[in-house]
């Protein structure tokens, strides 16, 4: 793939993600949430421009802060997400205004990151930003599931945040 089309799928793959994450979500506990993320890596990976040839330590430095980068906004995204079981045991996820908060600081990293590349005179793929953005997906995914697993049965309902349900069960943090 070319660097704009890989640049379109990210944008477009972040677009959705983040603009689906502000409502009230059912979560699928059943489902492959490692899916998307694992062929995003895989589509990265396969790109033979991730690393500058010319200046491969650099380069790989550079990759590996993208990378953590990624993680910890995955990180940051995964536990700002308010989650909860509805009456009928259906968990529910919602993100907060202090993901938005992770992804604007994230973003801005990154970008940094960009700028520190560019600067050294490094040759930037963007298959390195679609591998941060699966590194983030992989994260956020696995702490909800995670967090998911640790609701259990809602035994006590309680109101729930951003739902116009009666009752649910919040997650105790």
């Amino acid at each position: 793939m070319s660097g704009l089309v890989n640049a379109l799928v990210i944008a477009a793959v972040a677009a959705i993600v983040i603009a689906r994450q502000f409502r009230p979500r059912a979560m699928d506990t059943d489902r492959r949430w490692w899916l998307l993320p694992v062929i995003l890596a895989a589509v990265a990976l396969r790109e033979p421009g991730i690393l500058d040839a010319r200046h491969g330590a650099e380069s790989a430095a550079l990759l590996a802060v993208e990378l953590l980068i990624g993680l910890v906004t995955g990180v940051g995204w995964g536990w700002t997400t308010r989650i909860w079981t509805a009456p009928d045991g259906i968990v529910w996820t919602k993100s907060t205004q202090a993901s938005i908060a992770v992804w604007i600081v994230g973003i801005a990293l990154r970008a940094g990151v960009f700028a520190l590349g560019s600067a050294l005179g490094l040759h930037q793929d963007s298959s390195a930003l679609m591998l941060g953005l699966a590194g983030t997906l992989l994260v956020r995914g696995g702490i909800l599931a995670w967090r998911a697993q640790s609701l259990g049965a809602a035994s006590h309902p309680a109101p729930a945040y951003g739902d116009d349900k009666p009752s649910a069960r919040k997650e105790r943090v």
